[in-house]
């Protein structure tokens, strides 16, 4: 019965293996791998459904704000420890020495890394690891991966990890028992951290899969350019100039200024056009120009005119239209 049982598990298994092999019609060319990696990513998201984000809630529910705080400005500064370590490897010797400052301040007068004072003394927190660390010196990022349990990455990333676990103070504490309890807490409170934004990601995003792949790719992009926008978001060329808008009132020209001794000024011409063509010429330009005459202004005998080369088109709902130069 046993023996059965385990045939049936192994099954099943490889079932699930071949299903996640299977190739999509059309794959991204960073993400050769997507039928693998979205069963993966179906596998995370169960887990993070039924297991750690009801645990999350559970930490909220019964940890006040300041202690959750408390919590991450902890953690955060052990961070500080392979972030520094990593902009040393890079040889962004001003970061790593800010990252080291940070750490003696946070720990000294933050009571452990407990609340952090090296923010309020004006020192930047940087982000950086072991993956961003192989990018700087040439190795490829490679194919998209989504590891189990650990989530988005790619095979260089996924390699960085082994990087990060050894430069982690964590890895060192003894006994092990305490070291995979405080990696646990934090993984907690991270993900408590994060119950917001995740609300939001499963409201918005049709594809989650996509938008969680798209975002990875782009955030390590950029945190590898050191966040250079020129380098980190697309060129598309020099785009022609947009239009210029001004609003009239209702769709007409603007009403003409009153002069002495009754009347009205006659309508505004384009620069370009002299005095006997402003005088003569109003009907010739809204012809060749395809526009419609203006509603007449109260108390004026004549329309004014729509010069040519300006388009004003008809205003809806009692909204002003605008008038495209």
């Amino acid at each position: 019965m046993k023996t059965t049982r385990l045939r049936v598990a192994g099954l099943a298994l490889a079932v699930a293996t071949l299903a996640g092999c299977a190739t999509v019609q059309n794959p991204t060319k960073e993400d050769p791998l997507e039928g693998f990696n979205r069963t993966i990513f179906t596998f995370n998201d169960k887990v993070d459904q039924y297991a750690l984000k009801p645990v999350a809630k559970g930490y909220v529910f019964v940890t006040p704000q300041p202690v959750r705080d408390s919590v991450t400005n902890f953690f955060s500064n052990i961070g500080d420890v392979y972030i520094a370590a990593n902009n040393l490897l890079q040889l962004k010797i001003a970061d790593g020495v800010s990252d080291i400052m940070r750490i003696v301040i946070n720990t000294i007068f933050g009571v452990g890394g407990l609340f952090d004072v090296a923010t309020i003394a004006k020192l930047p927190k940087h982000d950086n690891d072991f993956g961003l660390t192989l990018g700087h010196y040439g190795v490829p990022a490679g194919p998209y991966l989504v590891l189990p349990l650990f989530g988005p990455s790619t095979v260089r990333d996924g390699v960085g990890i082994a990087g990060n676990y050894f430069i982690n103070p964590l890895t060192y504490v003894k006994p092990d028992s305490v070291s995979w309890a405080l990696y646990g807490v934090n993984i907690v409170n991270t993900r408590a951290n994060l119950l917001n934004a995740s609300d939001v990601l499963e409201g918005a995003a049709l594809d989650k899969y996509s938008f969680v792949r798209n975002a990875y790719l782009q955030r390590r992009r950029y945190l590898l350019s050191d966040g250079s926008a020129s380098t980190a978001l697309p060129d598309y060329g020099n785009e022609a100039p947009l239009p210029k808008y001004e609003d009239v009132d209702g769709g007409a020209a603007a009403a003409p200024a009153p002069v002495p001794g009754g009347g009205a000024a006659p309508a505004a011409k384009p620069a370009t056009a002299s005095a006997p063509e402003a005088a003569s010429g109003a009907a010739t330009d809204n012809a060749a120009s395809g526009a419609s005459a203006a509603q007449p202004a109260s108390g004026t005998g004549a329309p004014p005119t729509v010069p040519a080369g300006q388009i004003v088109p008809p205003a809806h709902f009692g909204y002003p239209s605008l008038k495209l130069h």
